[in-house]
């Protein structure tokens, strides 16, 4: 449950909703919401691609090694098999 508030998947979904709630308005679509779609949508596959790497690490799995938990694989790996 940590990996879901520590990787920025809730700041995620809470600025998602942000987006949405101003999307409501009557305002006309323009070029800055499109851009901030745009960020929120980056923001959220990164949030979801770090939960998938710290995930596949615990399991002992190889991940790249441009992900933010490369490097932890045998940390995790220890941690999850001592639960």
């Amino acid at each position: 449950m940590r990996i879901f508030f520590g990787s920025g998947l809730l700041s995620s979904i809470t600025s998602g909703l942000a987006l949405l709630r101003a999307a409501r308005d009557d305002a006309p679509f323009t070029w800055r919401q499109a851009l901030a779609w745009l960020s929120w949508g980056i923001t959220l596959a990164l949030a979801i691609g770090s939960v998938v790497d710290a995930r596949r690490a615990s399991q002992g799995k190889l991940i790249p090694t441009d992900s933010p938990v490369h490097g932890d694989e045998q940390k995790l790996l220890e941690k999850r098999l001592r639960r």
